[in-house]
């Protein structure tokens, strides 16, 4: 079982792209407790060392799909700026949201095809009008149809029928990886400040345990 989980930083301030490398530590570290292996997909650096606009990752393992929801959200990293000294604000958000990545492809063979001969109406002489030289034809698993009747012989339209059931279905999926990939870029615009599924800060420093006199 696998999970795609994509960070963002959205368009907040470079501080959220700051906390978004943190978060994303902390996630990896999570993960690790619970047996899952993290993948770094894609990554969006951001302009300061060690910042990410966004990470695209993947998630692999028994629980991943629980894993992933309960990252799944509004997430909040509770630091001061280490960019601006002067600023009292302290909550640094990110959004995580599961998405497909990949759509699968249509395999195309002709044994998937019904090849019906029909007659149609219209310009073509006698010939055309009275022998079934048209072809329907319907591809079972995506259901498409199309006719063919530009030639005057069954095995010309049959030919040109399988040609645009080709291209029909290679444009289905052209279309279908498009809509994928516009989700993806509509999470970045999706985050919401405020109402975080998780808080996360730095872990406190240990101090060195004093020596008795």
């Amino acid at each position: 079982m696998s999970v795609h989980l994509l960070l963002s930083a959205g368009r907040g301030p470079q501080e959220c792209a700051w906390a978004l490398a943190r978060l994303l530590r902390r996630l990896e570290a999570d993960a690790t407790r619970q047996n899952l292996e993290i993948l770094r997909v894609q990554v969006v650096p951001g302009d300061r060392p060690d910042t990410y606009r966004s990470v695209l990752i993947q998630v692999s393992g028994a629980g991943a799909e629980a894993f992933a929801a309960s990252w799944t959200g509004t997430l909040c990293w509770q630091a001061a700026s280490p960019y601006r000294t002067g600023t009292g604000r302290k909550n640094w958000y990110v959004i995580a949201q599961p998405c497909q990545v990949d759509t699968p492809r249509t395999a195309f063979t002709e044994a998937d095809v019904d090849v019906v001969a029909c007659r149609t109406g219209g310009p073509g002489g006698q010939h055309r009008n009275k022998a079934s030289t048209a072809v329907r034809a319907t591809h079972r698993p995506s259901g498409i149809v199309v006719v063919a009747d530009t030639e005057r012989q069954f095995s010309l339209n049959r030919r040109i029928a399988m040609r645009l059931l080709r291209q029909r279905i290679e444009n289905g999926d052209e279309t279908a990886e498009r809509a994928v990939t516009a989700a993806r870029r509509h999470v970045h615009d999706e985050l919401v400040r405020g109402d975080p599924v998780r808080v996360e800060r730095p872990t406190p420093e240990r101090k060195p345990a004093r020596r008795r006199p």
